[in-house]
């Protein structure tokens, strides 16, 4: 059930629901522009928007210009109480922006960039944060990864070492292990490194599986061994980290087009819903060594990139359901919807 749709200011390439209880109606979307020429130039934006299922309402309450943006992320629920948005742009900059009052007394919510740091002279591709919200890591499109701590709002790069040979598209903690962190890369590489040896050594790195580049990482919130990698190569896999040296494939699924995003629903194990780039949207049950498309949409008409579960559950007839964001690259288009299959019961 579609609820409601509209188009951004540029290319949207990310969409993050808040997940701070106070904010679960906060949308954020951001967009990387390139404008070619004599001077090519990387623009990009970050919208707000409220999300009402309810009167099927999407309605941009804020907006700020930045840099062509890669990546964003809200930091986790957890010590911090103030919701953080973290920013992987093309300047090479990863920003942090806090959601709060307007500064002037307005009534309503507004970003306010708490920190900039400039960490590379590459482009900042992705980033996650450790589940503490102390330090996040990014990907560079030199092949390297960044380790950056935050400490009392101030940005330090604390690490950085040549991870891939090509672009790092994928770069996440490990929920239950934050010590380990993982990369994908256009090199077709999926490694772990343990940051508990200065410099992180690499913990396991596999070559062979992935026939394209890896473009995302997710490890399951609900069960500590099972970690997905999505690949331009079209297949969502399954893995088993329980021998960190060598992993064992358990599933691998083709969803039709190359998997961008991978997002765990945040209360149903083994629900995923996956951005495949040139074949819009599938929502995936995973279960033991097996896999299934429960779900697919494809109301975009162009890559899809961004992708999302709002971290409420809702009543819809003797169903129990989620909202869905969703959004497309070159067409411009942020699309909020509700799965109709029995997915969620």
């Amino acid at each position: 059930m579609d609820v409601g749709h509209c188009y951004l200011d540029g290319n949207a390439d990310a969409v993050e629901f808040c997940p701070h209880d106070s904010f679960r109606h906060i949308l954020a979307a951001s967009t990387y522009t390139l404008r070619e020429g004599d001077q090519p130039s990387r623009s990009g934006s970050i919208s707000l928007f409220h999300v009402d299922a309810e009167t099927r309402q999407l309605e941009l309450f804020h907006r700020v210009d930045t840099a062509g943006i890669f990546d964003i992320k809200w930091n986790s629920v957890g010590r911090n109480v103030v919701p953080l948005l973290a920013q992987a742009d093309a300047d090479g900059y990863l920003r942090i922006h806090s959601l709060g009052n307007h500064s002037d007394g307005a009534e309503g919510f507004s970003l306010k960039e708490i920190n900039g740091e400039k960490i590379s002279s590459s482009l900042c591709l992705c980033l996650d944060w450790n589940p503490s919200a102390t330090s996040i890591t990014v990907g560079l499109s030199d092949g390297s990864v960044s380790i950056i701590s935050l400490a009392e709002s101030q940005v330090q790069v604390q690490e950085e070492w040549k991870a891939h040979d090509f672009e790092l598209w994928a770069t996440s903690f490990d929920i239950h292990q934050p010590n380990l962190v993982y990369t994908g890369s256009d090199d077709c590489k999926f490694s772990c490194w343990d940051l508990r040896d200065g410099p992180s050594k690499l913990a396991f790195q596999n070559t062979k599986v992935h026939k394209m580049g890896v473009c995302c990482i997710a490890k399951s919130p609900s069960d500590p061994n099972t970690l997905l990698t999505g690949s331009y190569d079209e297949n969502l896999r399954v893995w088993d980290v329980r021998s960190i040296s060598k992993p064992v494939i358990e599933t691998s699924i083709c969803l039709g087009g190359g998997v961008w995003r991978i997002k765990h629903h945040p209360f149903v194990p083994g629900l995923v819903l996956a951005a495949c780039m040139h074949n819009g949207f599938a929502i995936v049950k995973i279960k033991g060594d097996e896999a299934e498309v429960m779900e697919t949409y494809s109301k975009h008409e162009s890559l899809a990139y961004g992708a999302d579960w709002q971290r409420e559950e809702r009543s819809h007839g003797d169903k129990r359901t989620s909202l869905v964001a969703t959004c497309s690259f070159y067409d411009r288009l942020l699309r909020i919807w509700m799965p109709e299959s029995n997915t969620l019961l």
